[in-house]
C-alpha cells in the first residue's frame, strides 16, 4: 500500500514538473490578443489522469500553475493568470476524463477531447467575461475593456483562441497516445490493482 502511496506521489511530482516545463514553452497566435498563449502543459495532466484519475490530474494541473507562480511571480502577488490557466485546464482535463471513463476506446478518447476542448472554450469565455478580466483590472490595474468592446473580444478573440489551443493539444495528445496508449493502459491497472 506505501509503495503505491509512494509510487503515485512520484509520478505526480514528475508529470508536474514536465508540466511546468511545458508551460514555459508557449506562443501566442498572431491575429489573437498576446496574452492568449498556447501550451501543451495540459498534456502531462491527461496523462496522470488517465493513469491514476482525476485526482492526479487535477493536482498536476495545481502544481504546474504553483511551480509557475514562485519561479515567474506576480506583479501584486495575487496570480490571476495562474489561477485563470489552472481552471482553464481543469474545464479541458476533466470532461476529457469523464467521457473517456464511460467509453474507455480511442474513439472515447477523441470524443471526450472534443468536449474537453468545447467546454474549455465556452466556460473560459464565460469566466473572462465575469471573474479574470474584472480581476486584471482590479489587481493589477490593466485597463479592461467592458460591454460591447469586452462581448467582441471574448467572441472574437477568447472563443476562437481556446478552441484552436483545444484542437492543437488534442492533436499532440492522441500523437502521443498512439505511442504510449498501451503503456498508459498498463499503468492505469497497475495503480488500480
Amino acid at each position: 500500500m506505501k509503495n503505491k502511496k509512494l509510487r503515485r506521489m512520484i509520478a505526480i511530482g514528475m508529470l508536474s514538473s514536465i508540466a511546468f516545463l511545458l508551460h514555459l514553452i508557449n506562443f501566442p497566435i498572431p491575429p489573437f490578443p498576446n496574452f492568449l498563449e498556447v501550451d501543451f502543459g495540459d498534456i502531462p495532466a491527461l496523462v496522470a489522469m488517465i493513469i491514476m484519475g482525476p485526482l492526479a490530474g487535477i493536482l498536476v494541473e495545481l502544481l504546474k500553475n504553483v511551480i509557475d507562480w514562485v519561479y515567474t511571480g506576480s506583479p501584486t502577488g495575487v496570480p490571476v493568470g495562474h489561477m485563470a490557466n489552472f481552471v482553464t485546464g481543469l474545464l479541458f482535463i476533466l470532461p476529457t476524463y469523464f467521457v473517456y471513463k464511460k467509453l474507455s476506446t480511442k474513439k472515447g478518447l477523441g470524443i471526450g477531447l472534443v468536449v474537453g476542448t468545447i467546454s474549455m472554450a465556452v466556460g473560459m469565455s464565460v469566466l473572462n467575461y465575469f471573474v479574470f478580466m474584472p480581476m486584471y483590472n482590479y489587481f493589477l490595474n490593466m485597463p479592461v475593456e467592458t460591454g460591447a468592446a469586452l462581448r467582441a473580444t471574448i467572441v472574437a478573440g477568447v472563443l476562437p483562441f481556446n478552441i484552436i489551443k483545444g484542437v492543437l493539444v488534442t492533436i499532440v495528445f492522441l500523437l502521443l497516445f498512439n505511442v504510449m496508449g498501451k503503456w498508459m493502459t498498463k499503468e492505469r491497472r497497475s495503480f488500480q490493482a
